[in-house]
């Protein structure tokens, strides 16, 4: 089993490293897409200044940007598996003129980190990737401080993102898709009402919440869509490898029509939801 969640943490790691280009070229937009779900972490983690905060799985920074802007007197810790996404994280940071803000390259499961370390633990979708989701809820709790509070973002189900499902179902259509072994990581993982918070209680954080909320994603137009999901995320270019040209300029025709259909007032929204669960380290 070990060997299994090494093999997995490298392929994530080399995973996430290949796509940093796609993801630091679309920054702007996916920063501005995900800050309500960052936001309602925030509200949740009561954040005082003087906090020592942690962002686990960070990728280029959020939400971990925006607690350093909030806590001017404390100081934010960000960590991703890839070398690549946090030096994006860190030029972020630089632009704001954060210098409360570092980067710790490492894996969730085993923090590099003290005991009872920070005030807050945030973890804004990564725990869908996670290789083991008791080890890294168990390593959330451990480097959290009495009192502290612990909020995670997960992906709710698939009918509540069709921001994601849009593309990935019209390529299931055409391809056959390998079927993911159970509990294996994925983007609708822990989609499942309940299973979050029980990877937390299990860790021994109490006073566990669940919030769902929802947001669109917005696209200028379906072309903009398409190419947007083919240079961030790895399942929709791992599916359109196993097509031929023919049957991928199909899949291309057939997302951009539905992408069209989906326009409110001349953009493209698509809905996407996740639950924000919040707990308390006793």
């Amino acid at each position: 089993m070990s060997n299994t969640l090494d093999q997995i943490r490298e392929q994530q790691k080399e995973t996430w490293d290949r796509f940093s280009a796609g993801w630091k070229k679309w920054d702007e937009l996916v920063l501005g897409w995900l800050k309500p779900f960052g936001d309602a972490m925030i509200n949740s983690a009561r954040l005082r200044d003087g906090d020592h905060v942690l962002d686990v799985a960070a990728g280029t920074g959020e939400p971990g940007l925006t607690a350093a802007s909030l806590v001017p007197k404390g100081r934010v810790t960000v960590t991703d598996l890839s070398e690549r996404m946090l030096e994006a994280a860190a030029e972020n940071a630089q632009k704001r003129g954060l210098d409360n803000f570092t980067t710790q390259m490492c894996d969730a499961g085993a923090l590099p980190f003290a005991d009872r370390s920070f005030d807050v633990v945030l973890c804004r979708f990564g725990f869908m990737f996670f290789p083991d989701v008791g080890t890294a809820a168990r390593q959330f709790a451990r480097v959290a401080k009495p009192g502290a509070r612990v909020c995670a973002a997960v992906w709710s189900a698939p009918e509540k993102n069709p921001w994601a499902t849009t593309v990935m179902a019209t390529i299931a259509r055409h391809v056959t898709l390998p079927t993911p072994a159970p509990g294996a990581p994925g983007l609708f993982r822990c989609a499942a009402p309940g299973m979050l918070s029980a990877a937390f209680a299990e860790a021994g954080l109490v006073d566990i919440s669940e919030d769902e909320i929802s947001t669109p994603m917005v696209h200028e137009t379906p072309d903009r869509y398409w190419t947007f999901m083919t240079e961030i995320a790895a399942p929709v270019v791992a599916g359109l490898a196993q097509a031929d040209a023919a049957t991928r300029e199909a899949i291309r025709s057939e997302v951009v029509d539905l992408a069209r259909q989906s326009m409110r007032a001349d953009k493209v929204e698509l809905r996407s939801t996740a639950r924000i669960v919040t707990a308390t380290r006793k």
